[in-house]
Order: structure tokens, then C-alpha cells, then sequence
């Protein structure tokens, strides 16, 4: 247990704590969101959802929230799903080392639990995936346990109440969070009370534009009552995602399909579909070419790896493509396309590869990038 006067912070009494309670509560039953997640008490359903919602808006997880329970209405539904219809229902969500973890978690539930989602914060804690913020979000809100859920949106609220001088964006920190949320979490009304919390920091308490004299709470918050509130929370900026050179290979056949591969685990957009894609510097080590790199010989040394890693040799074209670009949290693509097309379409190399008709994409689970380098490949010519 930490001592929070040792990090500058002082603590309410009961009493203000009681009203802080009272008052972020009435405002919750006047303003709460009408959300699908929010008219069950199903842990399968809550966990489902705060999984979605991690870095993904609210309105963007509904529709997909609903598709997923509609193909995976059960945790064996989800433990037993194939790899290619679990990453179909989560295309487009992005993070996908967030479902795999999920079927993972669905499958301890069946080995672990017989087949019930546990109901004990430490369980829940154990599946894989659920970090202390979700654990603390389904033992609140699907058991009534008093267990706080700590993400962003309650670490900006209480560094504004407190004045919590300690970056939010530091992992070691977040036991400070914690510390406090462990006192100011309503006993008799957990769920709710974190859900509240949730709410308040992604409207009105948000990171950008926030409305602090809308803010039911703006009398118990230091930073708003000593004018200080621009100064919170206090979070050190963001490295900036690493830039990266991609080349993809649009392979053509005389029947107009489209060479796919199935990105293994481990690789660029593992478990995905997508035209073979490779990173560019690593065709130049394979080949020692950084000494002597141009140009032309680049795109030599591009052509020549795919026909060795593929077995194909198309007839290159000299058609060029606007370049692919696509922002992850921690990489930066720029995506090159090299078009090629065959008359031999059999397939001989042993990595997982189709000939695919542009009619039959969308029956493959296609990762943002792909889906972008198809909309450059298949977009009209201009007249």
C-alpha cells in the first residue's frame, strides 16, 4: 500500500468522499450513454466490449460489438472460432494481438472454469489479455466487486482533482492512480461509479476541448478551483512512429486474379491476407546491396527476391502506383507497389498463397494497409 502524501497528494475525508460519490453518481443516472454493453450484466458481453474500446471510439466499436456477438454469441463460440472468421470479425478494429488474446482468455475459460467466465477479480486477472483496467471493469460492473478501472480517461480526471504532478503516461505511476481510486470507489455502486468516471473523461474531462465549467465534479477538482487545470495531466509527448519502406507485388494471372499471401505469426500483418509484402531494406541486406544501391538496381534486387521466395517469374510492368502510406502507433509505412503478371499460375512455393478474384476480397481478412493498396490497384483509370 502506497502512501499518497509521499507524492504530494492530499487525500479527502470520509466525508468529502462521500459527496464526491454522491455527486458524480446523480450526475451518471441523469447523463449516462445508452451503450448495447450497458444493458447486461453478461461478463462475456462487458469483457467483449472493453477489450473493443481499447483505442477505438465508441461509436466506431457498436457496430462491430454487435456483429462479433452475433458470430461468437458464446465463450466457446469464441474459443472454438477459426483464425480466419475471428480476424474477419475484428478487420478494420486494428491491434489485433487484441482478439487472438481474447480467444486465448476464451479458451482457458473452458479448460480453466468450465466453461463459466470467472467471477473473482484475481481469475479474471489470470486470462489472457486482461490487465488490471479491464479486470477492474468486469469485476465492478458484471459481479459488483469494488475494484477500480484505471485507464486514461481516470488518470486525467484525478490528476486534475489532485494535482497529480507524476506523468500519467509513465506505467510505474500508475499504482499512484490506482491508490487513490481504491478510496474514492463507491462500495455500493462500483460499476457505475467507474463507468462514470469513464464517461466524464471522454466528454466533458477530455484530453482535447474539455469544458471544465461543465464538469459535475468542478468543485472537489484543485486544478479547476487554483486555475492550474491547463496544466494537467502532466504527460510526457509521444515518441514518434518509426518510418518504414514496404514493397508489395501486385501479381496478376491471365484470369485476372490477384496473388494473396497469409502473413504467418511473426511477420508484417501476421494472420492476415495481403499482396506479398516485404520490408525494403531487408531485400538490400539479403542481397548486400547497401554499398552499392541505386535506383534501378534496387528494383532488380526486388524483382529477383520475389521470384526466388515465390517461385514465379511474372513479366514486370513498367506501370507506377502512387505510393501506400498507413500510420500504426509505433511504425510509419510507406508502401511502394511493383506490378507483375504471369502466364503459369500454379503455385509450387510453400508459403500460403492464393489467386484471388478481386470479386472474392472481402471473404479474406484484410489488415487497413491491404485494404488501401487494393483501393490503388483497382481505382478507375482516369479518362
Amino acid at each position: 500500500m502506497i502512501n499518497l502524501s509521499d507524492y504530494g497528494i492530499d487525500m479527502w475525508d470520509s466525508d468529502k468522499i462521500a459527496d464526491f460519490r454522491r455527486t458524480l453518481l446523480a450526475w451518471y443516472d441523469r447523463e449516462k450513454r445508452d451503450l448495447p454493453w450497458r444493458r447486461t450484466s453478461d461478463p462475456y458481453k462487458i469483457w467483449i466490449s472493453e477489450i473493443m474500446l481499447q483505442q477505438t471510439q465508441v461509436v466506431t466499436v457498436i457496430p462491430y460489438y454487435k456483429r462479433f456477438l452475433d458470430w461468437f454469441p458464446t465463450v466457446e463460440n469464441l474459443a472454438n472460432a477459426p483464425e480466419d472468421k475471428l480476424l474477419k470479425a475484428w478487420e478494420g478494429l486494428g491491434y489485433y494481438s487484441r482478439v487472438r488474446n481474447m480467444q486465448v482468455a476464451a479458451q482457458q475459460i473452458m479448460t480453466d472454469f468450465s466453461g463459466r467466465f470467472p467471477d473473482k477479480y484475481e481469475d479474471i486477472s489470470r486470462l489472457k489479455g486482461i490487465g488490471p483496467y479491464t479486470a477492474g471493469a468486469i469485476a465492478s460492473i458484471a459481479f459488483g466487486l469494488p475494484e477500480p478501472a484505471v485507464d486514461g480517461n481516470v488518470m486525467r480526471v484525478m490528476a486534475r482533482l489532485f494535482e497529480i504532478k507524476q506523468d500519467v503516461g509513465d506505467p510505474k505511476n500508475r499504482k499512484i492512480f490506482q491508490a487513490i481510486m481504491e478510496k474514492l470507489i463507491d462500495p455500493a455502486r462500483p460499476g457505475d461509479f467507474n463507468q462514470a468516471l469513464m464517461d466524464l473523461g471522454t466528454d466533458i474531462e477530455s484530453a482535447k476541448n474539455p469544458r471544465p465549467d461543465e464538469s459535475p465534479v468542478r468543485a472537489f477538482s484543485a486544478a479547476y478551483l487554483h486555475g492550474t487545470y491547463h496544466l494537467y495531466p502532466v504527460k510526457a509527448p509521444k515518441k514518434k512512429p518509426r518510418p518504414l519502406q514496404i514493397q508489395a507485388f501486385i501479381i496478376q494471372n491471365q484470369a485476372g486474379e490477384f496473388l494473396l499471401e497469409k502473413n504467418v505469426e511473426g511477420r508484417l500483418l501476421g494472420g492476415f491476407w495481403s499482396f506479398p509484402i516485404v520490408e525494403t531494406n531487408l531485400i538490400a541486406k539479403q542481397l548486400n546491396l547497401f554499398e552499392k544501391e541505386t535506383d534501378v538496381l534496387e528494383t532488380i534486387s526486388q524483382k529477383k527476391l520475389f521470384e526466388d521466395d515465390y517461385l514465379l517469374t511474372p513479366t514486370w510492368s513498367d506501370k507506377t502506383f502512387a505510393p501506400v502510406k498507413h500510420t500504426f502507433s509505433h511504425q510509419k509505412w510507406t508502401i511502394e507497389l511493383l506490378e507483375g503478371f504471369v502466364e503459369k499460375a500454379e503455385l509450387t512455393s510453400p508459403k500460403e498463397l492464393r489467386w484471388v478474384s478481386p470479386a472474392d476480397f472481402d471473404a479474406y481478412p484484410m489488415a487497413a494497409p491491404q485494404k488501401k493498396m487494393v483501393a490503388e490497384v483497382l481505382k478507375p483509370k482516369k479518362k
